[in-house]
């Protein structure tokens, strides 16, 4: 069983990572043609293509200019480390020990929109470019154009690789459709975590993207092959839900009290 998470706009570069294992991302000829791209991007073109602020745009066409490969500790970071916010809150790569490093680095892959698909320790450099970036390339009018086939392709690979044939969908519905769902030869399992509040359940934004990062821990920890067993995951007070669940739709729900 393979899981799949998105990335995260907030990085961290200045911790040091916890691990000295490493690896280069795949797909780097592919992320080279983007770069080239974006530089020829001014900041200001910049911020109006991601709709950020004059001062974020001035930080990542700065980056874009510096974006060099070879990859190494010096320059770089292993990717489940570099990304912050609610996922990688939940997912907390920075405990792993090294067999679970090993372990998740055939278990788990982070979606990227300049990166396509990484294992937790490939090293990234910073960037910032969301896979629903319009940015016309020659394969289309945006990332999806220029992602989908590669991508599905290689998770696929990577699926089959895990040793079951399951994808355990925990990425945003952004990055997601960045896969062709019809051409991935696996079942696609996608749990979906709600919070009660006022006494009705319903999607709280950063408790469910902590929860997935939490379910990819949990599943990694446990060294979980057997879809079935997601159904026990009881971590932060989310039990499973059988009477919301239907089919591959897992639902998890955490009463309010839990929170």
């Amino acid at each position: 069983m393979l899981s799949v998470i998105s990335p995260a706009k907030s990085l961290d570069f200045e911790t040091p990572p916890t691990t000295a294992h490493y690896t280069q991302p795949d797909l780097l000829d592919r992320s080279q043609t983007l770069v080239d791209i974006l530089r020829g991007y001014s900041p200001q073109r910049l911020s109006e293509l991601m709709g950020i602020s004059d001062k974020l745009a001035g930080l990542n066409a700065a980056r874009f200019a510096e974006w060099q490969p070879p990859f190494t500790p010096e320059n770089a970071k292993p990717a489940a480390q570099a990304f912050q916010g609610d996922v990688y809150q939940g997912l907390a790569a920075d405990t792993f020990s090294d067999t679970d490093s090993a372990f998740a680095q055939d278990h788990l892959r982070i979606l990227s929109g300049l990166y396509g698909l990484l294992r937790p320790l490939d090293l990234i450099q910073p960037y910032r470019l969301e896979m629903g970036t319009r940015l016309e390339n020659p394969a289309g009018k945006d990332l999806y154009a220029f992602w989908k086939p590669l991508l599905t392709e290689e998770l696929g690979k990577a699926v089959a690789a895990s040793g079951s044939p399951v994808l355990l969908n925990l990425a945003s519905n952004e990055y997601f459709k960045a896969i062709d769902p019809k051409r991935l030869k696996a079942r696609i399992i996608t749990p979906v975590f709600k919070d009660e509040k006022n006494g009705k359940l319903k999607i709280i934004s950063f408790y469910a993207k902590k929860a997935r990062g939490l379910m990819a821990a949990w599943v990694i920890r446990q060294r979980l092959d057997d879809p079935d067993g997601l159904k026990d995951f009881d971590i932060a007070g989310y039990r499973y839900n059988a009477t919301l669940s239907e089919g591959d739709t897992l639902v998890f729900t955490r009463a309010e009290s839990a929170s």
